[in-house]
């Protein structure tokens, strides 16, 4: 049970850190300038981490097995992380920013699993969307 439940309380966790840090990059400072500080230290962690949590670990032979995922994924990093930011710095509220992209995303990923996929589409996914499309509106009545 660990197991499956520790990454997601991680995700979790990271992601509180990740909005408060992003809805505090200072106002006058370029959001690309703030994330070159955030890749280093990244970058650092991860090799670190990487062996620390490796036994034999070689850096190198890990790189061989590449595919185009890690770079698409720099991109996309990059991409919500200024998207962030930059939301942050056009006034919205941290409490309302995560949960309408959450919303928007969970709609969009039932699709992308059904249509890439080949996930099943469920009345129980339907219903979800529904209710994701229902919060929306309910957050952003006035």
């Amino acid at each position: 049970m660990l197991a499956y439940v520790w990454p997601i309380a991680l995700v979790v966790l990271s992601n509180v850190f990740y909005q408060i840090s992003a809805k505090s990059v200072p106002d006058r400072m370029n959001p690309l300038a703030s994330l070159t500080i955030t890749y280093v230290i990244g970058a650092v962690a991860s090799v670190i981490l990487y062996y620390a949590l490796n036994k034999d670990a070689n850096i190198i032979l890990e790189y061989r097995k590449i595919n185009w995922a890690p770079f698409l994924l720099g991109f996309a990093v990059v991409g919500l992380e200024v998207g962030y930011i930059y939301a942050y710095k056009a006034g919205w509220p941290i409490s309302m920013a995560q949960i309408v992209q959450a919303s928007v995303l969970a709609v969009v990923l039932i699709f992308v699993g059904y249509l890439v996929y080949h996930e099943a589409m469920t009345w129980n996914k339907i219903a979800g969307i529904i209710v994701c499309l229902a919060g929306l509106a309910l957050i952003n009545i006035k």
